[in-house]
This record gives C-alpha cells, structure tokens and sequence, in this order.
C-alpha cells in the first residue's frame, strides 16, 4: 500500500480505469490501482482532484486529506459509510457526564507526559558522556515531568468538566518542562511556537503535527467516534477536540522523534517567504511517514505506530461503549 503525496502547481489528480493517475502539466508523474492506494494527501493549492477521483477513492476506503502550505490540515474527505455504530456515539456523548471522561482525560493527559519524559530520555542518552552538563539538565525536567504525571493519577473528579482545569495546568507546566529540554538539545530552537511560527524547527514540527493530525482524524472516524466530542480539549464549532485530545499521545513519539532526530542528522531545511519550501515539505512528510511504518511493542505484540493510532481509537470506542479499560500509548525511549 503507498501513500500518494501531491505537490507543486498545474498537477491534478485523477481517475483512470481503475486506477489513481497524477499528471503535471498533461504528463503522468504517477499511477498505481487503487486498491494500491492507502490515503492522498493534497499539499498544495495548485492542484485538481477530479469528482471520479473523489469517488473511487472513497468507495475504496481511502482517506483524501488536504494541508496547507504551513502544514495544517483544513479538509478531509472520507466515506460516510465508515462512521461506525450510533452506539458508539451515543456512549461517547454520555461519558463526558461521568467518571468516564475523567478517566480518558487522565489517560490522554499521562500518555501525553510519560512519551514526553521518555523522548527526553532518549535524545539524553547520547549525551551522558559526550555532554554531561546537557544530560543533566534535561534530567531534571525528566524528574519533574514523571513527577508531575504522578500528580495527574491522582486528579479525581464525576466529570471531566470538574477535572479539565487541573489536567490543562499539569499538561502546560510539563509542557515548558519539556520544551526546555528540547531547547537544550537543539540550539536552533527558539522555544516552542504554534500558529504563524516563521523559524525553521517550529515550522517542520507544525507541518508534522498536520500530517499526523489526519491520521488521528481518519482513525478516530473509522472507529465510529464523533471527532468533534472530546474530554479535555473544549468544543467549538469546527473544532475536532477529540482528535486534539487523542493526538497528545503521539506527537512525540511521532512527529517529535522524527523531526528533532532529523535535525540531528544535518536535515537541510530550506524557506520559501514564511512557509517551509516545497523540498523541506516534502522531506519532513517522509520522516514523518518513516516513523509512523516504525514497528514497536504494543500490547504484548509489534506493531506500527500508524497501526496503534488506530488500535488506540477502537480502544476509546471499546471504553465508552463496552467498559474495557483504556491504557494510553506511552512511546519508548
């Protein structure tokens, strides 16, 4: 199964037979079967999907997703029929009313923090002889992120309406925690910076979070979840706060792993105005792609990460709708 990446202006996206074909400029760039075709993924704002396209891809289950140049996701184009059972929505709505939600919250808060000490850990790991003032450094908030994930198991509430606050305070100040860390093992980056970040290392980390945005919004769909009922993350019109709360698990042991240890390795990024150039896009989405085919243990067995997105998905649908305890992800080091 392949991904299809498109880039660049004039290129358009289309069906032939029974088979996905890309042209730019009239000529053909790619062409695979579509039962070939595992998602497309648009970059560009240069491009044409043709309706036939559309069509054949969503009657063969595959994803159309839509980023812009800064790497943030504004369109996804799936299937109806891959939402699953009303149950499962029904429960997901009830369990924000009671200990349920408090119980996910908490699970996405500790997924989110345990990762981020164990990336800590691993970029750290390579320098305790080299560097050892730098190991020691990014120890320290080591200890007190685990530190503060021990105050997050003990955040007990009947909703997570009750809980929200304390698991965003403990999320943030861990946040800075680890941030620092980063900092520390990457001169270059000038701390952390979401929206409208012009410097190259946010710039890459913005981009994959937008990729890996998709994955969690294609998984969370396809266990028959509502994307936009989430925990911890607040609703908004338009905001698909459960795939927020759900991505906190994999964002560093994802895009975070793939990205910084790019930047460790001589990754050339390059410009164009604000955004990253089309080269740098297209590199950074192949680390990120790279990492997502990475297989580690996972509930006694290896897997993919791109496959434990999914798994983690059907577990929040197994839990609200069937009481089978959820464990967040917790990437290695």
């Amino acid at each position: 199964m392949s991904e299809v990446f498109v880039e660049g202006f004039g290129v358009s996206v289309g069906k032939k037979s029974e088979r996905l074909v890309v042209k730019r400029k009239g000529e053909v760039i790619f062409e695979r079967p579509f039962f070939e075709v595992e998602r497309v993924i648009v970059c560009t704002e240069g491009a044409t999907v043709s309706s036939s396209a559309v069509h054949e891809c969503v009657k063969n289950g595959i994803p159309v997703e839509f980023l812009s140049y800064s790497g943030k996701p504004y369109a996804s184009l799936v299937s109806p029929n891959l939402g699953g059972t009303v149950k499962t929505r029904r429960a997901q709505l009830l369990s924000y009313e009671d200990a349920r939600g408090v119980m996910l919250g908490r699970a996405f808060a500790l997924g989110k923090l345990r990762s981020s000490a164990n990336n800590l850990k691993y970029y750290a790991k390579y320098r305790k002889s080299a560097d050892r003032a730098a190991y020691d450094f990014v120890y320290r908030r080591v200890d007190g992120i685990e530190a503060l994930a021990r105050q997050t198991e003990d955040i007990e509430g009947e909703k997570v309406g009750e809980v929200r606050g304390a698991l965003l305070n403990v999320e943030g100040r861990a946040a800075n925690l680890y941030w620092e860390g980063v900092r520390r093992i990457v001169p270059e980056f000038p701390g952390r910076e979401g929206r409208g970040a012009s410097d190259l290392v946010n710039s890459l980390l913005n981009y994959g979070y937008g990729i890996l945005y998709n994955r969690v919004l294609s998984a969370v769909t396809r266990a028959g979840l509502d994307p936009f009922a989430g925990y911890v993350h607040t609703d908004r019109p338009g905001k698909p706060s459960l795939v927020l709360d759900l991505i906190e698990e994999f964002r560093a042991p994802v895009v975070d792993r793939a990205i910084l240890g790019a930047l460790g390795m001589g990754f050339k990024v390059g410009m164009d105005g604000e955004y990253l150039d089309e080269k740098t896009r297209k590199l950074a989405a192949a680390r990120v792609r790279e990492r997502l085919a990475v297989r580690v243990t996972h509930r006694g067995k290896k897997q993919t990460l791109e496959n434990i997105v999914h798994a983690q998905a059907r577990s929040v649908a197994s839990f609200v709708r069937d009481g089978t305890p959820y464990k967040p992800f917790v990437g290695s080091w």
